[in-house]
């Protein structure tokens, strides 16, 4: 028997996974825990979690795989540095913080002080952390693999051919070229400067016209063999003190990435604070059809290099869910498979499932696939009621019922029912979901059919911006008749169109171009969910709910006290912990 936890840590969306023998066990973030969006850190909490999934202690662990190696790429870091003009006291610096941080031995003895770890530790290269964390999880024995994101041990790119338990990594993009820096970049340039609010110029993006794609050609420059450069003239991060990225107090930042020179091809850059203008959604358009332009160019050519039909995608790009929605319709190939947290947590998934295999051999066969995200923390019945207990004066100062339905059919049309009404329900089942989505166990709930959901939604709970759209889960059986596709998409990775009949029927979950970010749900991924689904399809003739976060501008909530909290300081109209029903 072999435990191999793996890690992502001391950067943005720390988190942990414990694999045993090849199987996945556990996996969560760390930001959960803390409630800090995106922390980032050493992840002792999720790994305590990990630990305690399994039933075992620190000292059962054989490996622990990091998805980072400083060795990877050195001379071409040790040439960059040489003749790029960054300071000398800024690469100190740096490579000072990534000493300490590579100290992951030391790190679980200051973390976890009460457990000894006997075990390896493995640091594997970043980028191939990603393609592991998507190929070596996927149903295919065979797939072209393909990351991309902002940068990772010096490259932002990288690709290769997966086959059985093997990774072959073919091509690169190295520093400063960088597609995950185009569009951090264009976000700041719009106003939105937070880590991770690139997701808002994807929703912001229908609502303008391509206006600056010819100007935004000047910035990004592609090449027949899939790879892109950036003209660094419109960047900052290139000087090393430019892009400043940091993690403090758990908390990622990073500095201004563009330059005056992209304000003076685009026009001015929008003040966070002032309204948007149909320049900034143009804007946002053009970046949206750049990075398509530059996705689809390297797709067509890794598909031209090794004929697969199937390709897997990770890195924090392939969370740009547009573009995901359109690999089947823009390029040669006829599968995908994105898993549900591509981004840098994956990556902890990634180093523990190369690892496995590098060390396993022949007899590290593949024989997992991720095909639900339900690997987080749960709580049991007496676990609920005592959250209940403990806030029962709240719930009765708020006027609240409080019911436990333990058949759990009738749980769901009641539920149903609700929804069907117009109410906005918590509704808190299973395990946590792995990666940024609510899939169904941390989600808020409504009614696709009314068109003033989303400003319900925004009303009463989510406080966010009215262009960003609310997703659709669907039962998987129906997905042809609402959708024009027929795929699987479990983990909210792909945006398709809604049939153009259907979308006046669901207009709570159709977004302005006339598509859906769909969720397919399946009896055997999540049948509580799907029951729930079918219920409120035999009330209503939709088999379709609004799906989001349960969260008010925090991490989706994890344990059942936030639930509750979430509740009670929003105006959710019901909350569903487990089999318990509280309506106000």
């Amino acid at each position: 028997m072999t435990y191999i936890l793996g890690l992502n840590a001391y950067h943005a969306d720390a988190a942990a996974c414990l694999v045993k023998d090849g199987t996945l066990v556990a996996a969560v973030e760390e930001e959960r825990f803390r409630r800090i969006k995106h922390w980032g850190g050493f992840p002792s909490e999720a790994i305590r979690y990990c630990l305690a999934e399994a039933g075992i202690e620190l000292g059962d662990v054989d490996h622990v795989a990091v998805n980072s190696d400083n060795r990877a790429n050195r001379w071409r870091k040790l040439l960059y540095v040489a003749t790029s003009g960054v300071s000398p006291s800024y690469v100190l610096s740096r490579l000072r913080q990534r000493g300490e941080r590579a100290d992951i031995a030391g790190n679980l003895a200051q973390h976890l002080p009460e457990q000894a770890f006997r075990g390896t530790v493995h640091a594997v290269e970043h980028h191939l952390c990603h393609l592991a964390s998507a190929f070596l999880v996927s149903p295919y024995d065979k797939a072209v693999a393909i990351s991309v994101d902002g940068f990772g041990d010096f490259s932002s790119a990288a690709w290769g051919l997966g086959q059985g338990g093997e990774i072959s990594v073919d091509g690169r993009v190295f520093f400063p070229h960088s597609l995950g820096v185009f569009y951090e970049a264009m976000t700041q340039f719009i106003g939105f400067p937070h880590y991770g609010d690139e997701y808002k110029v994807m929703g912001l993006a229908p609502y303008g016209e391509p206006r600056f794609v010819d100007q935004m050609k000047e910035i990004v420059r592609l090449n027949t063999d899939g790879r892109f450069e950036l003209d660094l003239r419109f960047f900052r991060h290139a000087s090393g003190e430019g892009a400043n990225y940091q993690v403090k107090d758990g908390i990622p930042s990073g500095g201004r990435l563009w330059s005056d020179a992209l304000a003076e091809l685009l026009g001015p850059a929008r003040d966070p604070k002032a309204p948007l203008e149909d320049r900034h959604r143009d804007i946002a358009r053009s970046a949206q059809v750049t990075y398509e332009n530059a996705f689809f160019n390297l797709l067509a050519a890794t598909h031209r290099k090794y004929g697969s039909d199937a390709v897997v995608l990770a890195g924090g790009c392939a969370y740009n869910s547009v573009a995901n929605g359109k690999v089947l319709e823009r390029s040669p190939f006829k599968k995908l498979y994105v898993q549900s947290a591509g981004g840098d947590a994956g990556g902890a998934i990634g180093a523990a499932f190369a690892t496995w295999h590098r060390l396993g051999g022949a007899s590290a066969r593949r024989h997992f696939v991720m095909d639900h995200a339900y690997w987080g923390p749960s709580y049991t019945p007496e676990e609920v009621a005592q959250a209940i207990a403990a806030r029962r004066a709240d719930f009765d100062a708020e006027g609240c019922t409080i019911e436990r339905i333990a058949d759990e059919a009738t749980l769901c049309r009641q539920t149903a029912l609700e929804i069907s009404l117009g109410k906005v329900i918590g509704w808190f089942q299973g395990r946590l979901e792995w990666g940024p989505r609510a899939l169904g166990n941390r989600s808020i709930l409504g009614d696709p059919r009314r068109a003033d959901m989303k400003d319900i939604l925004n009303l009463k709970i989510k406080r966010r911006e009215s262009f960003r759209p609310f997703a659709p889960s669907i039962l998987r059986e129906a997905v042809p008749d609402w959708f024009e596709t027929d795929d699987d998409v479990p983990f909210m990775m792909q945006v398709f169109r809604i049939r153009e009949e259907r979308r006046k029927e669901i207009p709570a979950v159709t977004h302005v171009d006339g598509t859906g970010r769909l969720q397919t749900v399946t009896w055997a991924g999540n049948p509580r969910y799907a029951r729930l689904i079918q219920a409120f399809r035999d009330i209503t003739d939709v088999p379709i709910v609004l799906n989001t976060s349960f969260n008010e501008n925090e991490p989706v909530v994890c344990r059942p006290e936030e639930a509750i909290d979430c509740f009670l300081r929003t105006k959710m109209d019901v909350l569903v912990l487990g089999d318990t029903l509280i309506r106000r």
